[in-house]
């Protein structure tokens, strides 16, 4: 009868005390005034009603705040605020999807090593950022106004920081430099030119020299012709030092070295290009030599379908020993980001893992990756960690030392999921609402004064 306590504005606990307040408040006056309405004429229910209604308007715990603040907001809980929300969660919404007022959500992942470590490089999953540096809001270096497709909405070292260990880098040619550009038939114009490469190339060797025990791969789309101009721009941004050497790369589809054998030495860096020909000239991995990799775009977005990219070999190949899934659509599109990594890329996932022959990608790319109706890609590879590391359907909960499908208990999906380091950084625009608190108190007023109004039916 209690109608504040069902799922909706009144699910957190601070909401079920005020509703429950409410709730006393409306049995004290309807037990007050049940006299006047069993003595009175036929227009006395609505002389009640009023009544009710006017005492309402001032009533002390009915306020505009929100349910939760000051990072005690969990998973899904409405926030107004990123510092509202709860360590590895932030404030965002998903309007594709309906959700339109500011919620909790993952942003941050959990980095699989932190529970299960020791194992072959090949047998993790990673998120990597697609274009990780054209992001929205950029300024332009060039003087130009930039026109071009934007792919994230954060910095690069806050995508590091947020648990992305893949970086997507398209490199040119451009003012005597080898810039990071987002463009077209090879060639970098200033109005499609981000910032010279060495920049964002800096930022990856603080994040690793911060970081001595984390792995962080570049994969380049690579238009690059000045001699040993990648060479020079790595060299020059101080990576030379983490870089794993393409000799110990495996060449015939066998287990990579363990992440603790990487770490131990100091081989922190993979990377690898879409020009052959840099292997020899470079010493830099030729990509679909050492990795698969399904179809980018729209195609790798086809429910149901899987294709190997044309530069790849198939998918279930058993020559390389990394996948890559790329998952965005070719145009990107920031509103529909959220609904894209919600049940859809898990599907896709499982999509793409038979069409390896259950082998589970190593790398999954996507736009957006803060966005999300909840979990988003955070929860995809949580759980694409959890299937290969211990057969579980969490990464979660798995456990170190335990037998393979030996899974711990979990917290319900509506709390703020376990990590290893504190809340994520964000700089970018999720969408935002700021009239989360009305509506708040607008779904709690509804509420309970339909419970009102069938108790006075009740009298």
């Amino acid at each position: 009868m209690l109608a504040c306590f069902a799922e909706g504005p009144c699910h957190s606990i601070s909401m079920k005390r005020r509703c429950s307040n409410f709730n006393l408040f409306i049995i004290i006056i309807t037990r007050i005034l049940k006299p006047f309405a069993e003595n009175g004429n036929g227009n006395q229910p609505f002389f009640l009603l009023l009544l009710i209604l006017l005492l309402l308007s001032p009533f002390p715990f009915i306020t505009t705040s929100t349910a939760c603040s000051s990072g005690n907001c969990q998973l899904l809980e409405s926030c107004t605020s990123a510092t509202d929300c709860g360590p590895g969660l932030y404030c965002g919404n998903c309007p594709s999807v309906g959700k339109t007022q500011p919620f909790c959500t993952r942003g941050q992942a959990i980095i699989p090593t932190s529970i299960i470590n020791g194992l072959p490089f090949n047998k993790y999953s990673w998120l990597v950022t697609h274009n990780a540096f054209s992001i929205v809001d950029a300024p332009s270096l060039t003087g130009a106004q930039r026109i071009t497709f934007y792919n994230q909405e954060d910095t690069v070292t806050n995508q590091l920081r947020n648990g992305v260990r893949g970086l997507m880098l398209d490199m040119y040619d451009f003012e005597d430099d080898i810039w990071l550009c987002h463009s077209f038939r090879g060639q970098c114009y200033n109005f499609t030119a981000f910032e010279p490469a060495i920049d964002t190339l800096k930022e990856v060797e603080a994040f690793l020299n911060q970081n001595p025990t984390e792995i962080v791969t570049i994969i380049i789309e690579d238009y690059v012709h000045a001699p040993k101009g990648l060479t020079k721009v790595f060299t020059n941004a101080g990576l030379n030092k983490y870089w794993f050497p393409l000799s110990k790369m495996p060449k015939k589809g066998e287990d990579w070295p363990t992440v603790t054998d990487m770490i131990k030495a100091n081989h922190r860096l993979l990377v690898f290009t879409s020009d052959s020909s840099k292997e020899a000239t470079e010493g830099i991995a030729y990509q679909w030599k050492h990795m698969v990799e399904n179809e980018p775009g729209d195609p790798g977005v086809v429910p149901g379908s899987c294709p190997n990219r044309k530069e790849s070999k198939p998918l279930n190949s058993k020559s390389a020993s990394l996948f890559l899934q790329n998952y965005f659509p070719t145009i990107p599109d920031q509103s529909q980001a959220c609904e894209e990594h919600s049940v859809s890329l898990i599907d896709m996932v499982n999509t793409c893992y038979r069409a390896a022959g259950n082998a589970m990608p190593n790398f999954l790319a996507v736009n957006f990756y803060m966005r999300s109706d909840g979990g988003g890609v955070f929860d995809a590879v949580d759980r694409m960690n959890g299937q290969t590391l211990c057969g579980c359907t969490t990464v979660t909960a798995c456990q170190a030392g335990a037998s393979f499908g030996s899974c711990k208990d979990i917290p319900a999906s509506n709390t703020t999921p376990a990590t290893t380091s504190p809340s994520g950084s964000f700089s970018g625009s999720v969408q935002f609402t700021g009239a989360a608190a009305t509506i708040q108190l607008s779904g709690l007023m509804a509420t309970c004064f339909y419970t009102m109004f069938f108790m006075l039916l009740l009298l």
